[in-house]
C-alpha cells in the first residue's frame, strides 16, 4: 500500500504558516489563478525553485485562440477534438474555446505584450489548425514574455505573498479527510514548513523528467501529481504523454524544443537523402504531434531525421524566430543555411488530477489547474498551443467556484491529522537525513525505463516489465529529505501510474500507441481512465462531458 507521507514527520518540529488560499506553482495556471483570487483573498504562492522558473517559461509557439475574422470559437473546438482522437471531453473543450479570448483579453491587460503586424495582433499557425490562431511574443519567446507579465503583476499585489525554494513534500489534511494546506521543505534552511488554507491549488506542472529525453525544465517531476495521489485524489488519463516531434538532437546538448511553430511557417521535414517523408500524409508536416512524431521515429530506423528552415526564408526566420536561431548558432548550426537534425521528446502530459471543469478534484479543499490537471480537455492528443490558454482559462474558473466556497475561518495546526504510523523524531535539521539509496542512479534506471518501455512505441511485455519494477522499487524505505531524492520518490510513482493505466489501455489511440494494438477502438476503449493510489488499480470513466 502507498504511503500516506513520503517521510516520517513530527508536527512539533514543523514552522507553521496560513494564508487564505495556498497556491503551489508559478507558472501560467499558478500566478493567473493567485492574481485573480488576490481580488478577495489572501495569498500565497510557493514554487520550487525561483517564481520565473516553469514550463511556462520555455514556452515558444504561443496562445492558441479564435480572435480572428476568419476563425471561431466552433472552428478551434472542432480542431481540439479532432486532434484529441475521441478522448475531449466536448463541455471543458467548449469553455476553453469560448472563454478563452477574454482571457487572453485580460492576460493582456496584466501587460503580456504579443507580436504585432501593422497594429493588428500577429497570429501564426501550427499544427493540426485549420485557421492561423496563434499569438505569439517576442518572435519564439512566447512564455518567457507571459511569465514576465505575470511575475511583474504578482509582486505589486499586496495580497500575494511569494516563498521561493519551497518544495512540496505532502498535502495536509484535517480529521474529516478535508485538505487544509500543504507540508513544504525549505530549500534555503533545511526546516519543514506547514502552510495552512482555506483552499489549495495545485499549478506544479508536469512530469517530462520522467523521461530520459525531454524537451522540460528539471523542475518538471511530477510532484503536485504524486503528492495529489498519496493524499487520496483520482488521476486521470495517465498513458497519454504527449511527445513532440521536434527536439533539437545534437550530442551533450539538451534536447532544445523547436516549436511546432517552424513547421506553421512553412519548414520540412527531410530524411537523410534529403526527401520530405511527410509528403503523403494527411496534413504532411502540420498532422496532429502523435502522428508526426511516429513518423520521425520510424524514419530514424533508417537515418537520421532533419528540420529544414530554409523554405521560409532568412528574413523571416530571423524576425519570428531569433531564440531557435540563436541557440542553434550557439551548438554551431545556422538554420539559416543547414537542416537542423531533430527527434522526438518528452514533452507535455495531457492527464493528471482528475478534475471537472471548475478545477475541483477528488478531495474537498483542493483544486488542481494547468498541465498537473485533468479535466479531459486535451483529450488523448493536445492541439499545439492549447496548453497556456489552458492554464488560463481554468484556472479563472477555479477563483469563479472559490468565491462560493470558501470557509470564514482559517484552519489551525492543531486540526492537522497525522496518522501514528507517520510520526517520529526525525531531527529539525533536515539537510543531515542519511541516504538510504542511490537516487541519482534510481533517477537514470526511470527515465531509462520509461523512454525504452512507456515511449513512443508500446507494448505488452515492456509495460509490464516497467509496472512491476517501479511498483517493487516503490518499496524501498529511505530517510532522506534531500530534493532531489524527494522528486526522485515521485518520478517513480507518476512513472509506475503511467506505465499501468499505458498497460490495461489495450488499442492505440493518440499519444498512446501498442505496436501489439495498433488499431483505435472506440467501441471498446473511448473512455477515460482514473486510477487512485490503492494498486495504482484503473477504472474507466464515460467521456460524457457532465460535472
Amino acid at each position: 500500500m502507498l504511503k500516506r507521507y513520503l517521510f516520517a514527520w513530527s508536527k512539533s518540529e514543523v514552522k507553521v504558516f496560513d494564508s487564505d488560499i495556498l497556491v503551489l506553482g508559478s507558472g501560467i495556471a499558478g500566478l493567473y489563478t493567485a492574481i485573480k483570487v488576490s481580488e478577495h483573498f489572501q495569498v500565497t504562492v510557493l514554487t520550487k525553485k525561483t517564481i520565473e522558473k516553469s514550463n511556462t517559461e520555455h514556452a515558444q509557439g504561443g496562445i492558441a485562440v479564435a480572435i480572428d475574422e476568419a476563425d471561431s470559437p466552433t472552428l478551434h473546438f472542432e480542431d481540439t477534438l479532432r486532434a484529441g482522437a475521441g478522448l475531449c471531453d466536448p463541455l471543458t473543450v467548449r469553455i476553453l474555446v469560448e472563454e478563452g479570448p477574454s482571457c487572453v483579453e485580460e492576460l493582456m491587460g496584466m501587460g503580456a505584450q504579443f507580436d504585432r503586424l501593422d497594429g493588428e495582433l500577429a497570429l501564426t499557425r501550427e499544427a493540426a489548425h485549420s485557421q492561423r490562431r496563434i499569438l505569439h511574443a517576442l518572435g519564439d519567446a512566447t512564455g518567457w514574455e507571459v511569465e514576465r507579465a505575470l511575475v511583474a503583476k504578482a509582486k505589486e499585489s499586496s495580497n500575494v505573498t511569494v516563498g521561493e525554494g519551497r518544495f512540496v513534500v505532502d498535502l495536509l489534511e484535517d480529521h474529516k479527510g478535508d485538505i487544509i494546506g500543504a507540508l513544504v521543505l525549505n530549500e534555503t534552511t533545511g526546516e519543514l514548513e506547514g502552510h495552512l488554507a482555506k483552499a489549495v491549488v495545485l499549478a506544479t506542472g508536469g512530469l517530462g523528467q520522467v523521461y530520459r529525453y525531454t524537451t522540460n525544465p528539471s523542475v518538471a517531476t511530477g510532484d503536485g501529481m504524486a503528492v495529489a495521489l498519496r493524499a487520496g485524489a483520482d488521476l486521470m488519463d495517465m498513458e497519454f504523454v504527449q511527445f513532440h516531434p521536434t527536439a533539437l538532437l545534437i550530442p551533450k546538448a539538451p534536447r532544445f524544443l523547436i516549436s511546432e511553430a517552424v513547421r506553421g511557417e512553412g519548414a520540412y521535414l527531410i530524411n537523410s537523402a534529403g526527401l520530405r517523408f511527410m509528403e503523403n500524409v494527411p496534413g504532411k508536416e502540420l498532422a496532429p504531434r502523435d502522428i508526426v512524431a511516429r513518423a520521425i521515429w520510424q524514419e530514424m530506423n533508417q537515418g537520421s531525421v532533419y528540420l529544414d528552415f530554409r523554405p521560409i526564408g532568412q528574413k523571416r526566420i530571423l524576425e519570428r524566430f531569433p531564440t531557435i536561431y540563436q541557440t542553434c548558432l550557439n551548438y554551431g548550426i545556422d538554420v539559416l543555411s543547414t537542416p537542423l537534425p531533430v527527434a522526438p521528446a518528452a514533452h507535455y502530459m495531457m492527464g493528471g488530477i482528475a478534475t471537472n471543469s471548475y478545477g475541483e478534484t477528488s478531495l474537498p479543499n483542493l483544486y488542481a489547474a494547468g498541465e498537473c490537471a485533468c479535466n479531459g480537455v486535451h483529450g488523448a492528443n493536445r492541439l499545439a498551443s492549447n496548453s497556456l490558454l489552458d492554464g488560463l482559462v481554468f484556472g479563472a474558473r477555479i477563483v469563479e467556484k472559490m468565491g462560493d466556497k470558501i470557509e470564514a475561518k482559517r484552519p489551525s495546526w492543531d486540526e492537522v491529522h497525522c496518522p501514528e504510523g507517520n510520526l517520529k523524531h526525525i531531527g529539525t535539521e533536515m539537510k543531515r537525513s542519511v541516504r538510504r539509496f542511490d537516487g541519482q542512479g534510481l533517477r537514470k534506471r526511470i527515465q531509462d525505463l520509461m523512454w525504452d518501455n512507456v515511449g513512443i512505441l508500446r507494448n505488452e511485455a515492456g509495460l509490464r516489465k516497467t509496472a512491476e519494477l517501479l511498483m517493487a522499487w516503490e518499496q524501498d524505505d529511505f530517510s532522506t529529505c534531500c530534493v532531489d531524492d524527494l522528486e526522485t520518490a515521485n518520478m517513480l510513482m507518476v512513472g509506475a501510474v503511467i506505465a499501468k493505466a499505458a498497460f490495461e489501455r489495450k488499442e492505440s489511440r493518440g499519444a498512446h500507441f501498442r505496436s501489439d494494438y495498433p488499431l483505435r477502438l472506440d467501441e471498446l476503449w473511448q473512455k477515460h481512465s482514473r486510477q487512485h493510489k490503492e494498486g495504482y488499480h484503473v477504472c474507466y470513466v464515460p467521456v460524457s462531458g457532465a460535472d
